[in-house]
């Protein structure tokens, strides 16, 4: 384990997170042929506030893998006891903008009994915030789901200064436009989606597959419950999903398994490695009801790796 001397930029989205549990299952309640005429009530186990956004997810599993990512994102009046929650956290805030006449962005997150979800989002303030200087040292990006409009601005940066960036649109796919998208894609470090985000990647682009893989230099694709592939130089690397002890909740399991991908790339690990330390990391949010609320140290995580994957960490 190194000591956080890596330059590493979290650029995505902060917001409270309002996780309600829904006991039963939406597909009983969505009529098919009905949906023009949606108008459906669920009755909910509990709501619990937590601390989210990809941004603050991604830099917080970083920092219990012992790095000391930067946070790029915007904020509001109300984030006093997140951003207390983040420097105890140890997570560098200098480039957090506050935009004061704002509230922090919200996330109101309904999960079912076969973990689907339902979201509705509030994203907050349109301010820019600001990129550090940059000056020296290598870095090493991630553009993940925020205002397109910010997204935009830093792959635009982090072109024109030849820094490395994992693109990660997400959420917000269905707001970029296919020309747009491309331009984005094109040249990433590494394109980041589940099996159903890809999919609509590559309808927009009105491309196969093979022509996305020659686009980027990694492709990641997580599948859940079946693990996730990640390809690279026209190989494809089947990585086995961890194994939960519980399975409490599924948000912010995806943020989790890039923060870890990421620690194995600075680590200059094998992509199967940083893809099965991805996988394990991803396990430990679910196992806990939210997307901050778990902890883990470095021995712990590699006393499952083993347990895991037969191999040493």
């Amino acid at each position: 384990m190194n000591n956080g001397k890596n330059n590493i930029l979290v650029c995505g989205s902060l917001a409270y997170d309002r996780i309600m549990d829904f006991p039963g299952r939406f597909s009983d309640h969505i009529l098919p042929g009905k949906t023009h005429l949606l108008n459906v009530s669920f009755a909910l186990n509990g709501v619990k506030e937590s601390f989210g956004g990809t941004g603050g997810n991604i830099a917080y599993n970083l920092a219990l893998l012992g790095e000391r990512p930067k946070i790029v994102g915007a904020a509001g009046s109300d984030f006093g006891k997140y951003k207390k929650w983040l420097k105890k956290n140890k997570i560098n805030l200098e480039h957090i903008k506050i935009a004061p006449a704002c509230s922090t962005a919200c996330a109101y997150i309904m999960t079912d009994r076969d973990d689907n979800q339902i979201t509705a989002y509030w994203p907050g303030s349109k301010i820019q915030p600001p990129l550090p200087p940059l000056s020296g040292g290598r870095y090493l990006a991630i553009v993940a789901p925020d205002l397109v409009a910010r997204m935009v601005e830093y792959v635009k940066i982090f072109k024109r200064r030849k820094i490395p960036y994992i693109f990660d649109p997400g959420q917000q796919l269905t707001s970029w436009g296919a020309r747009q998208l491309k331009w984005a894609v094109n040249g990433a470090k590494a394109l980041f989606g589940n099996d159903y985000e890809i999919q609509l990647i590559l309808n927009k682009l009105k491309i196969n597959f093979s022509r996305l893989e020659k686009l980027v230099e990694v492709l990641v694709i997580t599948k859940g419950e079946k693990g996730s592939e990640i390809y690279h130089q026209d190989k494809k690397i089947k990585i086995p999903p961890a194994k939960p002890k519980n399975t409490s909740d599924p948000t912010g399991a995806g943020d989790a398994y890039r923060a870890g991908f990421i620690k194995g790339l600075v680590m200059g690990w094998p992509l199967e490695k940083s893809g099965r330390l991805a996988a394990l990391t991803a396990v430990y949010t679910v196992e806990k009801y939210g997307t901050q609320t778990h902890r883990f140290s470095w021995k712990e995580l590699g006393e499952r790796y083993r347990e895991n994957f037969n191999d040493k960490l």
